[in-house]
């Protein structure tokens, strides 16, 4: 008995030692981030006597040395804009500022909370998504691939003039074989061309969302023996551990995710068309 009363008791000097540092990481403060990504993932936690599904909200970011950071995290019930807003409100508190371009999925409550937060952010849709979304505006299952392959030739496209020349192709294309893809498409596909305002070295790194969902996947790799968290407490603590380290592997990486003298180049030449920060 004296000897699981003190397995007990170390384990929750250990668990509350890693809270702590935990908090201290959720809460450091943030400095200009001029590149930020948002995403989602969930996590299976009991609530209140149910097991629930709750959203892991996750931003990352690029600072001015080129490297990147885990700006912070949120165990939340959903992806509501409530939800998204106090959370990226949060990250403005502890100093974000210097944010010039945003880039993440076309989620209602996302969008409508970084639009409160960061109004004046060029904001790129993900293409990843977006090429995945096309597929849902396909009449038949036939033509699923040849669009998702016709909105990835545009997205290769190198420059933002070349991009809406292919657009009208790929319309011209579908426009009577499956005429509410094209709709869909003219309407919405230039929200995933504000990376030609970017350095052309920074376009395969900042017109999706995938750095962060392979942060999220090495998330999902190492909770999956979790299965069911007992809380939300439980989640966080274990997802912020492994975020912390993964931030501080980012951080003293001798390599730079982006080489920033070419944002400098850009912005010393005026080329960037829109530059409204938060």
């Amino acid at each position: 008995m004296k000897i699981e009363n003190s397995r007990q008791h170390t384990l929750s000097r250990l668990s509350k030692i890693l809270d702590e540092e935990i908090e201290s990481f959720k809460n450091r403060p943030l400095n200009q981030i001029p590149y930020v990504i948002l995403d989602a993932r969930y996590e299976r936690v009991r609530h209140k006597g149910c097991v629930r599904d709750v959203a892991v909200l996750v931003a990352t970011g690029i600072n001015l040395q080129g490297k990147r950071e885990v700006l912070g995290f949120s165990v939340s019930l959903s992806e509501a804009e409530v939800h998204w807003r106090e959370f990226l409100q949060s990250l403005t508190k502890r100093g974000l500022h210097g944010v010039e371009y945003i880039v993440s999925d076309d989620h209602e409550g996302l969008k409508a909370a970084r639009k409160a937060v960061f109004p004046n952010v060029v904001w790129q849709r993900c293409q990843f998504h977006f090429a995945q979304n096309a597929q849902s505006y396909s009449p038949k299952r036939a033509l699923k691939k040849p669009i998702a392959e016709a909105v990835r030739d545009i997205f290769n496209c190198p420059s933002v003039d070349d991009a809406l020349s292919m657009k009208e192709k790929v319309i011209k294309k579908f426009e009577d074989s499956a005429p509410l893809f094209v709709k869909w498409l003219d309407i919405n596909i230039e929200e995933c061309f504000s990376v030609y305002s970017l350095p052309r070295s920074f376009h395969v790194k900042l017109r999706t969302v995938n750095s962060l969902e392979n942060l999220n996947r090495e998330i999902k790799r190492r909770t999956f023996l979790a299965s069911i968290f007992p809380n939300e407490q439980a989640c966080s603590r274990l997802v912020g551990a492994i975020l912390m380290e993964i931030h501080e592997t980012w951080i003293s990486d001798p390599l730079h995710y982006l080489y920033m003298p070419d944002r400098e180049e850009l912005i010393k030449n005026n080329k960037i068309y829109r530059r409204n920060v938060a």
